[in-house]
């Protein structure tokens, strides 16, 4: 069986298990589903990002698709493209993994990550590809005409004007450490700021196909805090491989992360009078503080399972603005289709000159965080370990142990072969036993399919 698509596509170690016979065959299967003619091709920097493009590429020319492959660029300037030009898309990234890592993302013409039903049925496509990689086909040549493949560099520079538009009149001008995680980041971000007017110093936006995530952007921004110290700069953002996530630096060295900055704009259009419905939608990740903040003051949080495309369907379901994740995914419909690290950042400096304070004057307190432990914990197979009678009866255990007083959260990763572990409490040292007490659980369980993979 290939692999399945997870809350942000297919994802495997490049080679290993997104091989290009895999991949060439995902874009065969794909295009039997996804509407028109033609398809975009985007990638960010990892070194296996050319050849996973041919092998897609390849796919869906031999379905009579034509491909327009537009190099590396951010996740969101594609869905951007999409939209734009009304055609499918499909994005060669891993996000925030590390380089070893790929995956393919494919998004609808809209601009928007495809409904459950369109994978599943591009998931029994490629499994039918894989038993018979060798269909045979009816007919003349003529019958089964080839698409074409272009290459269109310049595509990018729609989204870089795209941002500029929606960044430009705003004032004063800032000093900004922007870490591009030696990402898709690195082809946008630096030269938005700067036509923009704010001093920028670029930190990790010199990828060489290996080092993007590696001690940087928005999974490990303390490099690019020491930045914002030393430099004595406004702010920091720190971008995440395929730059649809943002994590931001205050002036004084300290991260604020998703959910802090989803309260701060949250506010920040209730008191304009625009957000819509003075709701937002976050997942089952973000801190119990950012409930209570917004619900304190008289705006709703709805609550959805993880991912921005969960996200997104809230948005959409409820009628509402503004989203998103502790991760950093945040998501302004009224603006994008997904989360868009770079227009979050031109969002937050925005918010930032019109209030006239600092970063840490607007966020200081804002965000009352529950202590929250998050561990995770690599397995074989993440679907055996979640569904374990063991897990199981620790997990009601340690509910039990709950009781009102905090939140509890197993799940197998959907980007990774992980198990992930949430505890939250105000009780931080019950919240710790309960995870030590998971962790060895969720190990023995692993432990023991390796040894039944072993014996069989």
């Amino acid at each position: 069986m290939a692999p399945r698509f997870g809350t942000d596509g297919i994802r495997g170690t490049a080679n290993r298990d997104l091989t290009p016979e895999l991949v060439l065959a995902l874009g065969r299967a794909a295009a039997r589903h996804l509407p028109g003619r033609s398809i975009l091709i985007g990638r960010d920097t990892r070194r296996s990002g050319p050849m996973l493009a041919a092998a897609l590429a390849a796919g869906f020319s031999a379905e009579g698709i034509d491909v327009v492959d537009v190099g590396v660029i951010p996740t969101p300037g594609l869905a951007y493209l999409a939209a734009r030009r009304a055609m499918p898309a499909a994005m060669i990234s891993a996000s925030h993994n590390p380089f070893r890592d790929n995956g393919i993302k494919l998004l609808s013409p809209a601009g928007s990550k495809l409904p459950d039903d369109a994978e599943r049925a591009i998931e029994a496509e490629l499994d039918a590809l894989v038993a018979h990689p060798s269909p045979q086909l009816g007919g003349s040549a003529l019958d089964h005409p080839v698409g074409t493949i272009s290459t269109d560099p310049a595509a990018i520079d729609e989204y870089v004007e795209h941002l500029v538009t929606l960044g430009a009149g705003v004032g004063p001008k800032l000093r900004v450490v922007i870490d591009c995680a030696n990402g898709a980041a690195s082809v946008v971000a630096p030269a938005v700021l700067a036509r923009l007017g704010h001093e920028v110093t670029v930190r990790f936006a010199e990828p060489d196909g290996t080092n993007i995530n590696d001690r940087c952007g928005s999974t490990d921004p303390l490099r690019a805090a020491d930045a914002v110290r030393e430099l004595g700069a406004d702010i920091g953002l720190a971008f995440d491989g395929d730059a649809d996530r943002l994590i931001a630096i205050d002036e004084r060295g300290a991260v604020i992360d998703g959910d802090e900055l989803i309260a701060l704009f949250a506010l920040d259009l209730a008191d304009s009078g625009t957000l819509v419905g003075d709701g937002v939608v976050v997942t089952v990740m973000s801190n119990l503080g950012l409930r209570r903040a917004l619900e304190s003051r008289g705006l709703t949080v709805v609550e959805t399972t993880i991912g921005d495309r969960a996200v997104v369907e809230g948005l959409e379901r409820e009628g509402y603005v503004l989203g998103g994740e502790q991760s950093g995914h945040i998501v302004f419909r009224d603006r994008a289709t997904t989360g868009d690290g770079v227009l979050t950042g031109l969002l937050l400096l925005s918010l930032l000159g019109r209030s006239g304070k600092s970063l840490s004057g607007l966020t200081d307190g804002l965000v009352m965080r529950v202590p929250q432990e998050l561990v995770t914990l690599p397995v074989t197979d993440r679907a055996a370990v979640v569904s374990s009678p063991e897990l199981a009866a620790a997990i009601a255990d340690a509910t039990a142990a709950l009781g009102g007083s905090g939140r509890l959260l197993v799940r197998a990763s959907g980007t990774e072969q992980a198990v992930r572990i949430m505890v939250e409490t105000d009780d931080g040292d019950l919240g710790s036993s309960i995870v030590r007490t998971l962790v060895k659980v969720v190990d023995a369980v692993d432990a023991g399919l390796v040894a039944d993979r072993r014996l069989a």
